[in-house]
């Protein structure tokens, strides 16, 4: 088991550096070619790959929750960014929800060694507790509610307590299009404000 933990570890630093590298490649990419400023260039570059690019974002949207590669609302505002918020408040909704399934999967399979392997001291510290308790479930369901709590780990900490998995998909189907929501919406209203600020 401690075996299946460490080679899981390490498939996640090599995800997501890997991850990061090519991020960073395609911003380079996208100011290169007028893709973060030019709607024209955007959309020619998507319908390259058609509904594949719907399909890739959602895929790494997933990922994101699974292998926490930066910070949850930097995809969402991605996902805004190049779908337009309703659009991408949609897909961002799909891909999260997948990832957070997944999450909660192989913390079922595998428990608390490998969340304590993953994340950082202060968010064990924080809410580890939470497992314990017998209202684990509400504080959970509130917690999802909020679109600032921290989704990636409270899918893995729900995997290592008795919650079933038709209770945690609930949760999250119910919880989620509000946190996102939130980010998508909130987010487009902030830079669009921004963009009329500058021009």
């Amino acid at each position: 088991m401690e075996l299946k933990i460490k080679n899981i570890k390490r498939i996640s630093n090599i995800t997501i550096g890997l991850a990061t590298v090519s991020m960073i490649a395609f911003v380079i990419y996208g100011f290169q070619t007028d893709l973060f400023t030019s709607q024209a260039a955007l959309t020619a570059y998507l319908g390259k790959f058609g509904v594949m690019a719907f399909m890739v974002f959602i895929v790494f949207q997933a990922i994101q929750v699974v292998f926490p590669i930066l910070p949850g609302g930097i995809g969402v505002l991605g996902g805004v960014l190049i779908f337009g918020p309703w659009f991408g408040f949609l897909l961002n909704y799909i891909g999260i929800c997948l990832g957070s399934v997944a999450a909660f999967l192989i913390a079922k399979r595998y428990g608390t060694p490998l969340v304590v392997s993953m994340f950082s001291t202060k968010l064990q510290t924080k809410y580890l507790k939470w497992a314990e308790n017998k209202k684990f479930p509400k504080w959970f369901a509130i917690a999802i509610f909020m679109p600032v709590a921290p989704d990636d780990f409270l899918c893995y900490l729900a995997g290592t307590t008795n919650m079933t998995l038709k209770k945690f998909v609930t949760i999250i189907l119910l919880g989620k299009p509000t946190a996102i929501a939130a980010y998508s919406f909130g987010l487009n209203f902030a830079l669009q404000h921004a963009l009329m600020l500058i021009s």
